[in-house]
């Protein structure tokens, strides 16, 4: 791993990176009133993509836009550009970590034409979110927010559109937390901005199609597990290296479940939520591969997992695939919409690192290269534990870009507890888990979904 390279910059980086900031803050006053800054800050992004085939559209819409007379063909062209210009940061970031690891990369994919959508739908969807720019982050108020719910409402029948229904439903959710926008003390400026602009995009016909398809038989390796949690769902998601059956070359692949959750259920209770829906997990948790047979698959390298087509494999452990398999295996390409540095996740093995830990967190020096570590992303639901990553000699984790910097995310760890040496993964209680404190947290989780089921079947009865 040439650790190295990731402290050079990268040209163009910050200007792209000023360009967006310099959109997304107009759409905190809004554009239907804009104030004088907000034509500067227009025209510095209209000049961002100068060079591009999306230059005269900008150009005339941020125009239109600082004037207040942004019709919505010109607020789809300003979201356009804004994700082409973090899509062209996506893409530098990816090239120089494709240099760090070293591995091949696959040729991207086009999606085919998908199936025929609801236009009318759409065009509700895009004309709420046209409303929303117009009144701007500190103009929201729950009457504007609350024009959302009859869409996703309407939306959440239709598979083809559940995608564009779930980013509606969780963007006004929080819009609906911070409302009135006048009184916020802090507005998440990017955040609002990536939310607006990706809904927006998926409004328009075909964005939203399912990406081309293929299947996978061979044997998958794990390497770890990233959990996501949020108040009223988790999500689990495997990162693996899958070996075909005919000999192919290895692929980095993904599979990720994602499961409502009451928000008593905490911890390693979790698991108990997820467990159910993938049986990969349980393999995770026991150290073993699985056996798959035509299992579908994402030409982005997400498995579309189905229990009929895995089966419990041999013994599979994480660190000898990481040092064996992982460094020749593909890595996947990237959807053209989900181009973002946000989704920078690449998985990657370090060990015979340094590591320092002081008030600014804990930082593995790589090569002479000093690489933040984010403890803050390891699992509650789990054995890792910072002070595991402080005292590893060898570490599995994730490659992200973060706040103007790599950063790791650790998945697993190989380190000296009591004088043992041990290994310690973030899916470690995947499986289940005879530890104390996963044990209560799981009786705990269970107890908690048998009352509520309790109080939804008198609920029902009634």
């Amino acid at each position: 791993m040439r650790a190295d390279l990731l402290g050079e910059s990268i040209e163009g980086l910050d200007e792209a990176l000023a360009a967006v900031d310099a959109f997304d803050g107009s759409l905190v006053s809004g554009l239907l009133r804009p104030p004088a800054e907000v034509a500067v800050r227009l025209a510095e992004f209209a000049g961002a993509v100068a060079g591009s085939p999306l230059a005269a559209r900008t150009a005339e819409a941020a125009e239109k836009a600082a004037a207040g007379s942004a019709g919505e063909d010109h607020l789809v062209a300003l979201a356009a550009a804004r994700t082409a210009l973090l899509g062209s940061v996506h893409d530098a970031l990816t090239e120089r970590v494709a240099e760090v690891t070293g591995r091949p990369s696959l040729d991207a994919v086009r999606s085919p034409a998908g199936a025929q959508q609801s236009v009318n739908l759409l065009v509700a969807a895009r004309s709420w979110l046209c409303d929303l720019a117009r009144a701007g982050w500190r103009g929201i108020d729950h009457e504007l927010v609350s024009g959302a719910a009859p869409v996703v409402s309407a939306m959440l029948g239709d598979p083809a559109l559940r995608r564009l229904a779930t980013v509606l439903d969780g963007f006004a959710f929080e819009l609906a937390a911070s409302c009135p926008g006048a009184t916020l003390e802090r507005v998440p400026v990017r955040r609002w901005a990536d939310l607006w602009s990706r809904a927006l995009l998926l409004t328009l016909p075909g964005a939203a199609d399912a990406a081309p398809t293929g299947a996978f038989t061979g044997r998958l390796l794990p390497l770890g597990v990233d959990v996501q949690e949020h108040a009223g769902a988790v999500q689990a998601q495997v990162h693996a290296v899958f070996e075909p059956a005919d000999g192919a070359a290895a692929r980095v692949v993904r599979a990720t479940v994602s499961v409502p959750k009451p928000d008593t259920v905490v911890g390693a209770g979790l698991w108990q939520l997820l467990r159910p829906h993938m049986s990969l997990l349980a393999a995770v948790g026991e150290g073993r591969a699985m056996e798959l047979s035509e299992m579908p698959v994402t030409a982005e390298g997400d498995l579309l997992w189905q229990e009929e087509r895995a089966r419990s494999g041999d013994s599979a452990d994480a660190f000898a695939t990481a040092r064996v398999a992982l460094p020749t295996a593909a890595d996947s390409v990237t959807a053209p919409l989900d181009r973002h540095p946000v989704r920078i996740a690449v998985p990657v093995f370090l060990e015979g690192y340094g590591v320092v830990k002081d008030d600014d967190g804990t930082t593995f020096t790589v090569a002479g290269q000093a690489l933040a570590v984010d403890t803050d992303r390891i699992p509650a639901a789990s054995p890792l534990t910072p002070q595991a990553v402080t005292g590893s000699g060898a570490c599995i984790g994730l490659l992200r870009w973060d706040a103007g910097t790599y950063r790791l995310q650790p998945l697993a760890v190989e380190a000296t507890v009591r004088r043992k040496a041990v290994t310690l993964h973030a899916g470690g209680w995947a499986g289940g888990t005879a530890d104390k404190a996963g044990v209560k947290a799981e009786k705990a989780a269970t107890d908690a979904v048998a009352a509520l089921r309790e109080r939804a079947g008198r609920l029902l009865r009634k």
